[in-house]
């Protein structure tokens, strides 16, 4: 059984009053009077009231671990052992994975019933940009008036045709390039003209918001955040405090001379932070609380609930467009996951207000940054951080009890006992996963999350239970214009080389030619030209234009990736024949090794000695003398050659003349 975010429920006679389940949006106390959860006992931590009742302390507490090989910030440590968590390292007992990467299908498969990692597989569909423009634009057709909540994108280079012909017919707006995977405002471009786009590379093209909301004269956006608790079934949480993020220069419409402003166009902590006017005050400085910016607006005069409530919409929908894949990859992933949900993940969704105070996507993070810089990222981070653990219910599976049961049905399995098909044992407590506990238990300590959907209405539903074939029809399109676009590239890339060969044709002087056409060979060249049929070919001197290793060439990616190819072969050649090997033992014996090679080549030392007895390779100074006997026989053999010939040198000279 769901319970709903606007069910409430109270109790008059007892001390202890369960929270209202839909608090208003500005209240920001927590609830505190479970004192037996997880969340209660680190909020008496904080007030330094760790009481608890004698039944809950003679109770044995579980050992819970949890895996933060892959995570890089303090504060998740932090929070872990203050809810005395340990930390498991590499080990594989572990009950959560936390890791700042996205997940692999190879790692969801090998996990027990009893853990649970902070990704779900499958979110990258609305994590990454260019999946993320996708799956929007594919319900903005099927639902034009309800998916109208992010700029107009292109992905690049599948679209570039069409962003080259609505640029065509707009020509005052400005655009918008983002690399399709990128994060922290790295390699973000405004350009008024799409002709200045590489053709080549992967990226997003959008509209950009011209005239956005300011406050003070300065651009900002929302980083909200948001839990999805679980997949099957969905529920999205948000929580109520998050962050302001603010330009550091006044806000101006983009022009030519202000368009490569990044201080001015993009609120990227990562980028305004390296600004001289960024202010770290948390009341009037360029990161700022969401509860200081209700208040803001309240002042104002705006309605704070309503802008919320499309907030609360933005972040639904978006989930909702790639739900079918979510929710596939979810129980393709974990089909025996029936004690906790598997997944969980903290989603950090950036939001821009238009003018008139319409929420705009911008783009969704699935590792947003827990980095506790200022005073006010340590407050809220350990905060939400504080509550999202607390939701978890870890404490709620008896890891030893699981792994018993798991090696009983493994056993039943391999003794024919179990009747059920999958394989799985009769036992009724391991039927189909029921976790009506386990909301319960989320409703109850989720503290400033609140619970945005399920909603008691229907509102959702033609979103919620999407046709799966307009996802195929969408992705058999988008192949049909990749491939339309690689012709499309490829021509462009044909017709740019060849006006760069113009280019450098032109940039160089013409040389005059010689008048007596073919120029005077050198004497030494000339004395060695006696027998035409033996004369090494000539390349002929011509008075057009040769190649200038000064000028930059263009380069050719048949020919880079034949490059790459040969010395892949190369370096194959040469550890296969042993050339290394020889070339160090003779150095090794000629005393021209260095230390650090000698350390770093010490296999060859051991592959040596492993033997009967080490071969001593020739010293430098042999395969030098070598190198000069062999130049003597060769000059040796040239001057008897030059002495039969000798006869024949007059008349050859007189047929090889040349014009002065």
């Amino acid at each position: 059984m769901m319970v709903s975010d606007s069910s409430s429920s109270s109790g008059s006679s007892s001390s202890e009053e369960k929270p209202s389940l839909k608090p208003s949006l500005t209240n920001t106390t927590k609830s505190t009077n479970h004192e037996c959860t997880p969340y209660a006992r680190m909020v008496a931590r904080r007030h330094g009231d760790d009481h608890t009742d004698s039944a809950q302390k003679k109770k044995k507490k579980r050992s819970i671990s949890v895996n933060l090989a892959n995570c890089r910030y303090d504060v998740i440590r932090k929070i872990t052992a203050q809810f005395g968590y340990k930390d498991s390292g590499d080990a594989d007992n572990w009950n959560l994975y936390w890791t700042d990467w996205s997940i692999s299908v190879e790692r969801c498969k090998d996990m027990k019933r009893y853990q649970k990692i902070n990704h779900f597989p499958g979110m990258l569909e609305i994590c990454r940009k260019d999946l993320l423009a996708r799956n929007l634009n594919r319900m903005q057709r099927l639902f034009p008036k309800d998916y109208n909540f992010f700029p107009k994108t292109w992905c690049l280079p599948a679209d570039l045709g069409d962003a080259l012909a609505y640029n065509r017919s707009r020509k005052n707006k400005t655009y918008i390039i983002k690399p399709d995977a990128g994060s922290q405002g790295k390699g973000i471009v405004l350009t008024k003209c799409l002709k200045d786009v590489n053709p080549t590379e992967r990226s997003i093209c959008q509209v950009y918001l011209s005239r956005p909301f300011l406050i003070d004269g300065y651009k900002f956006d929302l980083r909200v955040y948001t839990l999805i608790s679980s997949c099957d079934p969905l529920r999205i949480y948000v929580y109520r405090e998050g962050l302001v993020r603010f330009a550091t220069s006044r806000y101006k419409e983009p022009t030519s001379v202000n368009v490569s402003n990044i201080f001015m166009h993009l609120t990227n902590y990562a980028v305004n932070k390296h600004s001289r006017t960024y202010n770290q005050d948390t009341e009037a400085g360029s990161k700022r609380k969401l509860t200081w910016l209700n208040a803001f607006l309240k002042n104002l005069g705006y309605d704070v609930d309503k802008l919320w409530r499309s907030i609360d919409e933005v972040i639904i929908k978006t989930v909702i467009s790639a739900y079918p894949i979510l929710k596939h990859s979810y129980v393709a992933c974990f089909p025996n996951h029936d004690v906790i949900p598997a997944c969980c993940e903290l989603l950090g969704v950036d939001i821009i207000l238009d003018r008139k105070l319409n929420p705009q996507l911008l783009e969704v993070n699935h590792s947003p940054s827990f980095h506790t810089d200022t005073e006010l990222d340590c407050e809220v981070k350990e905060s939400l951080l504080t509550d999202m653990f607390a939701m978890m219910n870890l404490e709620r599976c008896d890891k030893k009890k699981i792994i018993r049961e798991d090696r009983k049905k493994i056993r039943e399995r391999l003794q024919g006992l179990s009747t059920s098909k999958d394989g799985l044992s009769n036992n009724p407590s391991l039927g189909l996963p029921n976790f009506s506990e386990y909301y319960k238990h989320e409703m109850i300590n989720r503290g400033d999350f609140r619970l945005v959907f399920p909603t008691n209405d229907h509102t959702y539903d033609k979103f919620y239970h999407q046709g799966v074939s307009s996802i195929y029809a969408t992705t058999q399109a988008t192949k049909a214009r990749i491939t339309a676009q690689n012709l499309m590239r490829e021509e462009m890339l044909t017709k740019a080389k060849l006006e760069a060969e113009k280019r450098m044709v032109n940039l160089r002087p013409p040389t005059k030619p010689y008048r007596g056409g073919s120029p005077p060979l050198p004497n030494a060249i000339s004395s060695h030209v006696s027998d035409t049929s033996k004369m090494i070919r000539i390349r002929p001197y011509t008075s057009g234009v040769g190649l200038n290793s000064f000028e930059p060439q263009v380069i050719v990616e048949a020919e880079e990736n034949e490059r790459l190819q040969r010395l892949t072969q190369r370096d194959f050649l040469v550890r296969n024949n042993g050339l290394l090997e020889h070339i160090y033992f003779s150095m090794k014996v000629n005393g021209t090794l260095r230390s650090q090679d000698e350390k770093k080549y010490a296999i060859f030392d051991k592959m040596r000695t492993s033997g009967d007895q080490m071969m001593k390779g020739p010293a430098i100074s042999d395969l030098l003398e070598g190198i000069r006997c062999s130049g003597a026989t060769v000059a040796a053999k040239s001057k008897s050659v030059d002495k039969g010939e000798k006869g024949d040198a007059p008349q050859a000279r007189k047929s090889h003349k040349f014009t002065k």
